[in-house]
């Protein structure tokens, strides 16, 4: 008795496990779980080995078919669908721009931006900072005669050198940032 309950726990966790797979593959496992239902009660009325056996053999065979179904839909899902083909947009991407686009992007012209020139920076110690008076001189990072750093909403993009016009101070551009520069500065 101790070892045909333990043969029907071994095939109550095997079914459970081609159960789950049916479930995983899209096939449902409600049949397998019938007939393993079902061959329980007819081992608790006394039947026989023969007709559990039986009964394993249908839901087996039944769930086989199920899944040969399955697959057969997948076949012809397959088979109905194409492979797409996709348009060469470079010579469109090389072609000169329309003067239409021009007209697109007038929007952007009344952007506002912050454009800085940073002569050096430093950092400080907040007792340092406390101490700082009328004629206190701040070390910068940078050399006399270095170049000033142009910022645009706080992003390197040109060099230059300070100059004054009018009473006023100014920056003449000597180096602008390309583009591949600025990449890399952002690494």
């Amino acid at each position: 008795m101790v070892e045909d309950q333990d043969k029907l726990a071994a095939e109550w966790a095997a079914a459970l496990e081609q159960q789950n797979e049916a479930e995983a593959d899209g096939a449902g496992g409600q049949d397998l779980a019938d007939a393993w239902g079902a061959a329980l009660e007819e081992q608790d009325k006394g039947g026989s080995d023969q007709a559990l056996a039986d009964e394993w053999a249908k839901a087996l065979a039944d769930e086989e078919e199920t899944k040969i179904q399955h697959d057969k839909k997948q076949k012809q899902l397959a088979a109905q669908s194409k492979d797409f083909e996709y348009k060469d947009l470079t010579a469109e991407a090389k072609a000169p721009k329309p003067e239409g686009l021009r007209k697109d992007l007038d929007f952007i012209l009344d952007i506002p931006l912050e454009v800085s020139a940073q002569l050096g920076s430093t950092k400080l110690l907040i007792n340092e900072l406390l101490q700082l008076g009328q004629g206190s001189v701040i070390e910068l990072n940078k050399l006399a005669g270095e170049p000033l750093e142009i910022l645009v909403n706080g992003k390197l993009v040109a060099r230059g050198e300070a100059v004054v016009i009018n009473e006023k101070f100014g920056v003449r551009l000597t180096d602008i940032i390309s583009p591949i520069e600025r990449v890399k500065q952002l690494g």
